[in-house]
């Protein structure tokens, strides 16, 4: 076959790693014309356009995202070269299905490397990252701002996001948070919040969005040193000077199972074994025993996760709901979180069963996600999800409810029961720590 003067090619993603391959990579070659993305994981994505205003000159129209339901339909349609797979937390397994379905209707399969896509900062930087969403990224990320800050002196500590950017892309392209004001301003979902509400709270500042370049040009003006702070388990957009990596013992195995949680865990300079508290000791073996069988070079650290709430005696013999983070719970296939372990500790009389309550996109999402078990995952993409879980919580016949999500969620939904938050910070156990690392690297 002869080769075209542009390879026609369709990006495999889920609004995020798909938008900044895109960007860094393929936005300004003629050799390429990227026919559309494809959406997943992520609900009403699909069905919209990447924006002209960040598609670049040689897109002029923006480029349609579809379901990847329909991968096959435009294979056919448009001759597609090849696939591009670019979104994270999916078995390997999974990863090879879609790579048949797309061999099988004609196309190639492929990937982009760090080397392709990550950008060089002008600032240190270090990034924190997870063989699988739900290892606790989130407490180790805010562990490292408050050593840079606290202890090493770094007076200017700037955060920044992997994407979610699930409403206008083009408004979107570069957002900057620095109060909870900029939250509300911003529209930001639940799942935004949870990561942005934590720096806001200790003084910081986050960006997100989707041009990672222009965030980063922008970021490193006000930056001595700069935190990435990944999602899902997707690797860095920026080339970091430590990178960090968190597994969880909670789930053995998939830190070698799942994509691209195990580059990550092969790229790492530290793993962070996380919630050795509340692991059964067989499991952290386990994955201890693949880290250093995977990455021999990497420095290891154990760290628990501990929970608390603020008045513990008021959950003692409570029928309680728990509402836990969503992803961890849907594509991260939890079936319980920190809510469902507080509950337990603390001594609540039972655990409600929320889904026979669940209305609408929730009930929805349980269907999808099946191996969700007796708690409400915090789903919030958009004003009507957040109506139905506020509704699926009224109904659910509780006494009261355990909100272990990052963010307080009362203060963006009507929670008609008595209410607690449950919080969860990092603690390193033994030497080296974080501390003794970033003094080495940082210092």
């Amino acid at each position: 076959m002869n080769k075209r003067e542009r390879q026609r090619i369709v990006i495999a993603g889920a609004a995020g790693r798909d938008f900044h391959n895109f960007n860094t990579f393929f936005r300004d070659d003629d050799g390429y014309k990227v026919v559309a993305f494809t959406a997943t994981q992520i609900p009403d994505i699909e069905g919209r356009r990447y924006p002209p205003q960040l598609s670049g000159p040689l897109y002029p129209d923006g480029i349609p995202i579809v379901a990847e339901e329909e991968l096959e339909s435009l294979i056919d349609a448009y001759d597609i070269d090849d696939v591009v797979f670019s979104y994270s937390d999916v078995s390997h397994e999974t990863v090879m299905h879609l790579a048949s379905r797309t061999l099988a209707a004609g196309a190639g399969f492929r990937f982009l490397g760090p080397k392709q896509t990550m950008i060089t900062s002008t600032k240190p930087l270090v990034a924190v990252c997870a063989v699988r969403t739900g290892s606790g990224k989130s407490q180790t990320s805010r562990r490292v701002l408050d050593i840079l800050r606290n202890e090493l002196g770094y007076k200017r500590v700037v955060a920044v996001r992997h994407p979610m950017p699930y409403g206008d892309l083009a408004a979107q392209a570069v957002q900057r948070f620095a109060s909870l004001e900029d939250l509300d301003s911003n529209n930001c979902t639940i799942e935004e919040r949870e990561e942005y509400e934590p720096y806001i709270e200790r003084g910081a500042v986050i960006y997100a969005g989707v041009d990672y370049e222009a965030i980063l040009s922008q970021a490193q003006e006000e930056a001595d040193i700069i935190i990435w702070d990944g999602g899902n388990n997707d690797m860095p957009f920026y080339r970091p000077d430590m990178l960090i990596v968190v597994a969880d013992p909670h789930r053995p195995g998939h830190e070698t199972r799942y994509h691209p949680g195990e580059t990550n865990l092969r790229m790492a300079d530290v793993v962070v074994i996380n919630k050795v508290d509340t692991a059964v000791h067989e499991n952290v073996v386990a994955v201890q025993d693949n880290v250093r069988r995977l990455n021999p070079e990497a420095v290891l650290i154990k760290a628990a996760s501990p929970i608390f709430v603020d008045d513990p005696r008021a959950v003692r013999g409570k029928r309680v709901l728990v509402v836990e983070d969503g992803p961890t719970l849907t594509h991260g296939e939890m079936a319980y979180g920190a809510g469902v372990i507080a509950a337990e500790y603390f001594g609540a009389a039972e655990i409600v069963d929320p889904r026979p309550y669940a209305v609408r996109s929730i009930a929805a999402t349980y269907k999808k996600y099946p191996t969700t078990g007796a708690v409400l995952p915090a789903m919030g993409y958009g004003k009507a999800q957040l109506q139905d879980l506020a509704e699926t919580i009224a109904a659910t016949p509780a006494d009261m409810v355990l909100v272990a999500t990052p963010i307080d969620l009362a203060r963006i939904i009507d929670i008609d029961k008595p209410n607690q938050r449950v919080r969860y910070e990092l603690q390193e156990i033994g030497r080296p720590n974080l501390l003794d690392l970033l003094s080495e690297r940082f210092g």
